[in-house]
This record gives C-alpha cells, sequence and structure tokens, in this order.
C-alpha cells in the first residue's frame, strides 16, 4: 500500500481527551477517531489491527473445536425477562420500543439468545457437546466511557458458549477455552495475569479473568512477584502468596478477558433441555467465554511500546514492513524502493511505501510511531553503495545488508 493512496492522519501533539497511554498512542499513530464519548471510527491502520486480532482469536478457536456463528445485535426484552438480567443490568443496557409496540434492545452479550437457539435446535444427548462463538458488536451504556476502546459503550466481543450433558463435559471444554485463550494472549505479544474471580451478574459458580498488567489500567490484581499466582484484591487478603510465600503487590490491569462456568443458570430458567441416554429430560450444562477484541488493542499498546510510540508484534501489525525512500526525487532511489516494494509484495508480505514528499526526520518519526516490525530505509549512499539499511523497530537494532541479502533477512524473519 502506497501511503499517498491510504489514510493515516498523525498527531505530533497529544490529544487532551486522551486519558491513558494507549489512548494516546491510538489517536497519535492515527488508528481510531472518536465520534462522541465511547464511540469509535476504526481508521485503516486500527482496522487492519482489529481484523489481524480476530485472525488470531478465530484460528485459536476452530483448533479447539469451536464453530463460528454471528448473532443478532437487536434482541426481544422479552427473552432478558426469562432470566431476570434485565433488572441486574438496568440502565446498562439500551432499550428502545419499536414501531410494533415491541419491547426491544441492543445485545450488551448474548447469553439468552444463544440458549433460546439452543432451546429449538439440541433435543438429544447425541448433539452434545457444542461449542458456538462469535466476534460481534456489543451495546452498553456506559456511567463513564474512558481510556479509549477500554471503557467504551460500543465494542466487539468474541464470545463462546459450551454445552455439555454433565459436569464432566464442562470441565473440558473450560479447559480448551483456558488454553486455547493462554495461546491467543501469547501469539498477541501480551503477559497475562490469570486470578480466579467473582462471576457477577453472568452466574455459575467457577470463573476466571484473564488480567493485562498496564500502568493505567482500571482494574487492580493481587500479583505474585516471585510465581505466576494472581487474585482479585478482596478485604482481608492475604499479603503472602499461598503458592510459594512470595510477596503479593497489587498491579494495575486491563480485563481482556473472562470465562465461567454457567451450570444450568440459563438453561433451567429459559427451558434448554436434553434427553438423556435413558430418555430422561436434563437441563443442559454451560459454559461462557468472552474476549474483548476491540479492548485487545489498547492492552496490547499498553504492554508494547517505547518513548517513540507502539511497537507490535509481528502478527497484529498492520504491515509487517515500511519502506522509506528518503528523497522521492531521486530516480535511483525510488527505483530500488519500487523494486523492494515489488519483491515483498509477490511473497504476500504485508508492505506500506512511503511515498511522501517528507523530510527524513519526519519520515522516521512516524514510523517508530506506527510501530511496524521492520523499517526498510533506503538514501542516496546506500542505493549508491549497493546497500539497504534496515531497522528492527523493537530495539532500534539497525543492520546494512547489500540488498539481495537486506531481502532474505526480511522473509526469514516473517515467513514461516
Amino acid at each position: 500500500m502506497l501511503w499517498s493512496k491510504t489514510f493515516i492522519p498523525t498527531l505530533k501533539e497529544t490529544p487532551q481527551e486522551a486519558e491513558s497511554l494507549s489512548h494516546q498512542l491510538l489517536l497519535r499513530a492515527g488508528l481510531v477517531r472518536m465520534l462522541m464519548a465511547g464511540s469509535y471510527s476504526y481508521l485503516p491502520m486500527g482496522f487492519k489491527v482489529l481484523n489481524n486480532i480476530q485472525k488470531v482469536i478465530c484460528q485459536e478457536m476452530d483448533s479447539a473445536g469451536a464453530v463460528q456463528v454471528l448473532l443478532p445485535a437487536l434482541q426481544p426484552l422479552e427473552i432478558w425477562q426469562r432470566t431476570g438480567r434485565d433488572r441486574d443490568l438496568g440502565d446498562v443496557m439500551f432499550k428502545i420500543v419499536d414501531r410494533r409496540q415491541r419491547k426491544v434492545c441492543l445485545g450488551p452479550t448474548h447469553e439468552e439468545v444463544i440458549t433460546e437457539l439452543i432451546r429449538v435446535h439440541i433435543s438429544s444427548y447425541k448433539q452434545l457437546p457444542l461449542i458456538l462463538y462469535q466476534i460481534q458488536t456489543k451495546f452498553r451504556d456506559e456511567v463513564r466511557p474512558r481510556f479509549g476502546l477500554v471503557r467504551a459503550c460500543e465494542f466487539i466481543m468474541k464470545d463462546a458458549y459450551s454445552f455439555d450433558i454433565g459436569q464432566e463435559g464442562l470441565d473440558l471444554n473450560y479447559q480448551a477455552m483456558y488454553d486455547a485463550y493462554m495461546r491467543i494472549f501469547k501469539r498477541c505479544g501480551l503477559r497475562i495475569l490469570t486470578p480466579e474471580a467473582d462471576s457477577g451478574v453472568m452466574g455459575g459458580k467457577v470463573s476466571h479473568e484473564f488480567m493485562v498488567p498496564a500502568k493505567d489500567g482500571e482494574d487492580t490484581v493481587l500479583a505474585c512477584l516471585k510465581c505466576s499466582y494472581a487474585l482479585a484484591p478482596k478485604e482481608g487478603a492475604e499479603d503472602l502468596c499461598p503458592k510459594c510465600a512470595g510477596m503479593l503487590e497489587k498491579v494495575n490491569a486491563i480485563e481482556v478477558g473472562h470465562i465461567f462456568k454457567l451450570g444450568t443458570k440459563y438453561s433451567l430458567s429459559m427451558g434448554a433441555n436434553f434427553l438423556d441416554a435413558k430418555g430422561e429430560l436434563k437441563p443442559v450444562i454451560m459454559g461462557c467465554y468472552g474476549i474483548g477484541v476491540s479492548r485487545l488493542i489498547s492492552a496490547v499498546i499498553e504492554q508494547n511500546n517505547d518513548k517513540d510510540g507502539i511497537i507490535w508484534p509481528d502478527e497484529l501489525a498492520p504491515y509487517k514492513v515500511i519502506i522509506m525512500p528518503l528523497d522521492v526525487f531521486d530516480k535511483n532511489v525510488m527505483s530500488a524502493a519500487a523494486k523492494a516494494y515489488a519483491e515483498l509484495q509477490a511473497l504476500n508480505i504485508e508492505v506500506l511505501f512511503d511515498d511522501r514528499d517528507e523530510r527524513a526526520g519526519i519520515k522516521f518519526k512516524d514510523a517508530d510511531l506506527l510501530g511496524i516490525p521492520l523499517q526498510l530505509v533506503i538514501g542516496r549512499n546506500s542505493v549508491k553503495d549497493g546497500l539497504l539499511e534496515l531497522k528492527i523497530r523493537k530495539g532500534a537494532e539497525k543492520i546494512i545488508k547489500p540488498e539481495g541479502e537486506a531481502l532474505k533477512f526480511i522473509k526469514k524473519r516473517l515467513l514461516p
């Protein structure tokens, strides 16, 4: 992609409304723009990162045996009344009366919708176990939207639901989802804490949160300084880790995932039953597994940055390489840049070609701000000597190699 043909409105100054580091960099790097409090537009760079995160999630969910669906955002309020969660969520729900005088809402989550689907279409133990998931926009009327994508009124979530005939099946699926989540977050370049948590309005007896330690995180957890143990802060919590006797420390964090053993909370209230092998009617045993997809963008930035900007992990980067010709009016420079661009594109490596007529300093600052993993710098002197300069964004290591070797280095770094 040519820079001149896309839309990357970078900012030199930090906008006043930016409350956290990730919010600042989201705006400065031209990833998103706020329409109103809690509602954001994803610009081309931000949308590419969002798609890359979704790709990672789908790959790991599919490999764990889940099947993707897409459920309605517009939901009848009546199904929420059957579980009583319309009262639990209260004013957080966006409620509407349509022209037919039906009471509907914009879905803050989808437990009721998926349970109704299962109630209608699952009748026998032979149809279970089953795991369904979706990636979809949710709506919550937050009292105080803040921190950009971290606490928004309109956001993107991956929610999965497991359906089993008994507790043993639920335990297996819960562990499968836990393991898939750990793989997802590792591929996203995140360090994760996993405290056991309160299930809240979701219900069920067991749940785990997936927390990203972050300076500007809105949640707090207790984390062991010696091992990976963590727990949600509560009154009377011990100072020492129960696993290794290390000191527990309060850590700010962003919640990026939450999984629940729901049991029969929804199946009983909504009549989602199946006939077991003996012909007896039993309630479906359920689990629920959520990831804040749009929130992950902010969490990744919080843990992957330096004083100059974002440092994207390779799998999430909007482009893998940025090519920077330092003089767009020099034929030799542009010829070398165009050749490298064509060769990388032929290998299906996503490349951003900075073809702008801008000073070298501006190009360098923008490239660092955007956080693209590899920078290919092409100037008059290097072209004259048949050399290309590579900068690895993470660590700022610079490598000068002959043209052919530079491209081989990029291929080895980015291709499987």
